[in-house]
């Protein structure tokens, strides 16, 4: 286990790497291979009032008259250790993991979203564990229950849930009780610490929008998975052996039916964490998500490139994640 374990962090950072140069080079490589040289790479982040000595000043600032592998190997050096920058005779350290100053308005870009990680990640555990819950829930009782009413109703629902866009569930949510039957005077964040109660309370109607699209999602795979596992000859084994039902469907039905089911959830949840665009959006809430939109359309660079590498991360993360529990639940993975 602990070969397996090894193995996987070091493949989660070579591939954290791998990200690293693929950001770096659309932003910095492409341009130059497409005939763009460095006074006109810093001649579009200056503005429209650049002048030669401002031009000048960004150029040696962002290295951008250095090669391209220095380049990198600065942008590197900077998430690990940090990066010194000089703005005019002043010169400033930015701590690691360090992403640049943003061009709009000259601050870090770390601390900016370390103040919108939260928003995200509260957003992303709110609607994981409502959908993990009724998804699988759903799922089984159907399986269980295959051809009955039951089970007819419950696809239906996820038919519908899995149908209809985010965007269009949160309007409709918003528009019931907000606007029309005001239950929630708002939908915003409050931080964790400062009050669970409303933390819960206000993230809400953005947690069911998200849940409802993903538990029946889930609720169809879950389904899918237990109604052949039941049919496997060990399920039939236990069952003659004289086990509960409740024990045959919990410790060997539904056990080997979550192998998928977590590798999907690995890969949904690190990807809400680093970019809930629509529901973020929707709710007007300030995530990552919404970040990334307000940078790109501010062509704010840094801070796209710290967005990138941020949701990168917890992609790459909650799949680490993924491979160890999945290795836990099925032997055959750590040795295969």
């Amino acid at each position: 286990m602990a070969a397996y374990i090894l193995r996987r962090v070091m493949g989660a950072v070579l591939l954290l790497l791998v990200v690293s140069a693929v950001t770096f080079a659309i932003f910095f490589l492409v341009p130059r291979i497409g005939g763009q040289t460095a006074d006109q790479l810093a001649t579009q982040y200056v503005g429209k009032d650049a002048n030669p000595e401002s031009v000048a000043a960004i150029k040696q600032n962002l290295g951008l008259d250095q090669p391209v592998y220095v380049q990198y190997w600065d942008f590197i050096k900077g998430i690990v250790i940090g990066a010194d920058y000089k703005f005019g005779p002043d010169a400033t350290h930015c701590s690691a993991p360090c992403f640049g100053y943003s061009f709009k308005n000259h601050v870090e870009v770390w601390p900016q979203l370390q103040e919108r990680i939260p928003v995200s990640f509260s957003l992303a555990v709110g609607a994981a564990v409502i959908w993990v819950v009724f998804g699988v829930t759903t799922g089984v009782i159907s399986a269980l229950r295959k051809g009955k009413p039951i089970d007819r109703i419950a696809m239906f629902i996820a038919l519908s849930g899995v149908s209809l866009p985010i965007f269009f569930t949160g309007q409709i949510l918003l528009a019931l009780f907000v606007y029309e039957i005001p239950i929630w005077d708002s939908v915003d964040y409050v931080p964790f610490t400062e009050n669970p109660a409303e933390w819960a309370w206000h993230l809400i109607l953005p947690w069911v929008s998200l849940a409802f699209l993903f538990s029946a999602l889930y609720a169809r795979l879950t389904r899918a998975g237990m109604l052949e596992t039941m049919g496997e000859d060990y399920i039939r084994t236990a069952r003659a052996k004289g086990l509960k039902e409740t024990t045959v469907v919990a410790k060997h039905g539904l056990r080997s039916a979550l192998t998928p089911i977590v590798t999907i959830f690995g890969m949904d949840f690190g990807l809400l964490v680093g970019s809930a665009v629509l529901t973020e959006t929707v709710f007007s809430l300030q995530g990552i998500g919404a970040y990334a939109i307000q940078s790109i359309q501010q062509n704010d660079l840094p801070i796209i490139m710290g967005v990138t590498m941020v949701a990168a991360f917890f992609i790459v993360f909650c799949n680490l994640i993924v491979d160890l529990v999945n290795a836990a639940i099925d032997p055959r993975v750590r040795y295969s």
